[in-house]
């Protein structure tokens, strides 16, 4: 059964967003202690979206970002994905490595680090999950693509179909005076969907 077939109604797209906040909250304080400086997010936009619509709030297919993808198991199968705009990776490198970025033909040690922040961020959310389901998921080691949109969504454009015809789409965005921001893919299966839904006491679509 795909996504689409699985209509949410509005208290279990709530779910979703106390998800999102929760999860955007984690990531703040993951990142206030890891830059060692207060970070405010601001609340973050979380949608329901085809491939098509992701691509078109990444800025189009040819813009370039960075993205790090990991896979999710145990309780919760399917993959989620951190992406970061290049003011986000200038904030980010300037911060830990004390280094500028021209362009993202970044180095090892700066790809380890860009890898370290989507493995934090990404749990931030999966944890969120967890604490509000009681469910156990784990998380597979990051692997990092630099690229035009197309290409960095090409991996879960190849999975996507066979798990979801969805895509939860998390939007954050720093205070006013980063303005960076930075997007969660979230593509659950549906019988983890159904399962996060379960364990929330909102089964009944």
């Amino acid at each position: 059964m795909a996504f689409e077939n699985y209509e949410l109604n509005e208290m279990q797209f709530d779910a979703l967003k106390e998800i999102g906040n929760i999860g955007s909250g984690h990531a703040a304080s993951a990142l206030s202690s890891m830059l060692d400086r207060p970070i405010d997010m601001n609340v973050p936009q979380i949608n329901i979206l085809d491939y098509n619509d992701v691509v078109n709030n990444l800025g189009g297919p040819e813009n370039v970002l960075a993205g790090i993808l990991m896979s999710l198991t145990g309780d919760v199968s399917g993959m989620i994905m951190f992406l970061i705009h290049k003011p986000f990776v200038e904030l980010l490198l300037s911060n830990l490595l004390g280094m500028e970025v021209e362009d993202l033909d970044l180095d090892e040690m700066s790809q380890s680090a860009l890898k370290e922040v989507g493995n934090i961020i990404a749990a931030s959310y999966v944890n969120a999950i967890a604490e509000l389901t009681g469910l156990s998921i784990e998380i597979s080691p990051p692997e990092l693509c630099i690229d035009m949109v197309g290409s960095v969504l090409s991996l879960p454009a190849i999975y996507y179909a066979n798990i979801s015809d969805k895509i939860i789409f998390i939007k954050d965005e720093l205070d006013k005076e980063d303005a960076a921001s930075s997007q969660i893919i979230l593509i659950p299966d549906v019988d983890s969907l159904k399962k996060i839904m379960e364990s929330l006491g909102l089964a009944d679509i």
